[in-house]
């Protein structure tokens, strides 16, 4: 089992110069493996680091037995992720691997809907998430019939330990190994990024809070410090990022109850038949948003964005509200308000705009087989299979985001429909608000992913998804480490570095015509 091991995977720690006097493995029951304090441990109180020798990265794999085919094959130069799930079973059949003590106390099977038998994956019918697991199987089948042949035929695979032992249930448990753990850390000349796996920090479980894991470049080494004050013999949990729980099932296998960054998917554009589109499409390129694009559905009040707000505001502007934020000479600046609540376009506007996302919302939940009620009475069942119960969990879920939305929605259509009604006067935006638009909820021109794009790279965004953001850095010489986004020293987001690969991906998948994706 892999409790047999971990005494050997913290003796390797500690050899390595890791940090292992403040903690144990231990189990928690329904969470599974942890760390566990042993001793009081103070929040901020460095507790916990990993020199880099002890990872497991891209680079690590290029100056493996990996190396040669890495040098010829396209499609591991594009994905990380998928390079680090051979790089892992290359590793495991090496006997002589030096991250065998990490290796040997991986889980033997995930709970990621790659797993999950057919009845069970009937449950996310009707979903917003049944499209990415579907992807993400389809995706990670695809690429094991190409690595499969290239494995048997390729001269650079020859010396490959996975001729005889390459079974998809292998390949499998490699990528769900991978995507569970897997983050961004700086290379050793801190010039860019690359994945990684870290041992003995992926033990730690996951918790609403902050980021608190940097990477020192210094010392090169990944640091992490305790999100809270812990007392002896309680669970020291660290905080992934700001995950949904579809994300969170596909990617991670687990449900996270009261999840405060929890949000559904919505696909929203404007139609190109539309009279009016030229106008609409031009006024949303000002702000930075496509004509047509992803958002997103919030748990929290209000359910929407800036962003979506502002979409929302143009996609209902009437003509003359259109030519108002295109010509004249505050055209521009009335740009900057869009994604404001504090200045509507009219109070017609707000409540077209409401009354349209009332209206979506409540036919979304239409579409579901099964209302929220039968839901929570078979999460009732004694009988229910893990898997079942984590699919039924995440629909009932997206359910409650849903009913939300109808109702803030039609409580908003409400209040603007008394404001229309008593003629209350429209705020107006003055240049002199500058300081109400900085701290405002509105930071535009806002950049946001095509909807085609969306389609295209849903699976991409395994190593691209936001699992660490926000990162606080510990010193300025610690640079955050991240699940698949890259943030500078400030914590401002920029382009994800896995861009680059995404569209080579893209160019190698019709070349070779396997339609290899990421995860």
């Amino acid at each position: 089992t892999r409790e047999d091991f971990f005494s050997e995977l913290m003796a390797w720690a500690a050899e390595c110069g890791a940090s292992c006097d403040g903690f144990e493995i231990s189990n928690f029951a329904d969470e599974g493996y942890g760390l566990k304090a042993a001793k009081d441990i103070k929040a901020e109180e460095l507790f916990l680091w990993i020199p880099r020798k002890m990872l497991m990265t891209v680079e690590s794999a290029k100056n493996s037995v990996l190396g040669p085919l890495y040098s010829q094959d396209r499609i591991l130069q594009a994905m990380g992720n998928v390079t680090l799930a051979l790089h892992l079973l290359c590793e495991r059949a090496n006997p002589s691997s030096p991250w065998l003590p990490y290796i040997k106390t991986l889980p033997a099977d995930y709970d990621t809907p790659l797993y999950f038998e057919e009845e069970e994956v009937r449950h996310l019918l009707a979903t917003q998430a049944i499209q990415d697991v579907l992807s993400q199987y389809k995706n990670t089948a695809r690429q094991y019939a190409y690595f499969y042949k290239v494995i048997h035929t390729h001269p650079n695979a020859s010396k490959l330990p996975l001729k005889d032992a390459f079974t998809f249930d292998d390949y499998r448990w490699a990528v769900s190994s991978v995507m569970t753990r897997q983050n961004q850390i700086p290379t050793a000349d801190g010039s860019r990024v690359t994945l990684a796996l870290i041992p003995l920090w992926d033990m730690c479980n996951h918790t609403n809070g902050l980021i608190t894991t940097g990477y020192n470049l210094e010392d090169d080494r990944c640091e992490c410090v305790a999100l809270k004050d812990y007392k002896e013999g309680e669970q020291i949990y660290i905080f992934y990022g700001t995950r949904s729980n579809a994300e969170f099932v596909i990617h991670n296998g687990f449900f996270f109850e009261g999840n405060a960054h929890d949000r559904v998917k919505i696909k929203l554009g404007v139609s190109k038949s539309e009279r009016l589109y030229a106008m609409k499409a031009e006024v949303l390129a000002r702000a930075g948003i496509p004509a047509s694009s992803v958002f997103a559905l919030h748990c929290s009040e209000p359910p929407i964005t800036a962003q979506l707000l502002a979409f929302l505001r143009v996609f209902c502007m009437t003509e003359e509200e259109l030519r108002d934020y295109l010509v004249g000479d505050h055209a521009i600046n009335k740009i900057f308000t869009l994604g404001n609540t504090e200045f509507p376009v009219s109070w017609e506007n707000e409540i077209k705009l409401w009354t349209f996302l009332e209206t979506r919302a409540a036919l979304l939940l239409k579409t579901y087989k099964t209302t929220a009620e039968e839901d929570r009475s078979m999460l009732e069942k004694p009988d229910l299979s893990l898997h079942s119960r984590t699919a039924i969990k995440l629909r009932l879920a997206e359910k409650e985001i849903l009913e939300r939305a109808v109702s803030s929605g039609r409580a908003k259509r409400l209040h603007f429909q008394k404001q229309l009604d008593e003629g209350a006067p429209l705020p107006l935006y003055e240049e002199s608000d500058i300081a109400l638009l900085e701290n405002a909820d509105a930071k535009l021109p806002i950049i946001l992913r095509k909807l085609e794009e969306e389609d295209e790279c849903v699976q991409e965004e395994m190593n691209l998804a936001q699992i660490k953001p926000d990162a606080a850095c510990l010193d300025s010489s610690i640079t955050p480490v991240l699940n698949g986004q890259c943030k500078d020293l400030n914590g401002t987001q920029e382009d994800p570095p896995g861009g680059d690969a995404v569209e080579k991906e893209s160019k190698v998948e019709k070349d070779s015509q396997i339609g290899a994706k990421a995860f």
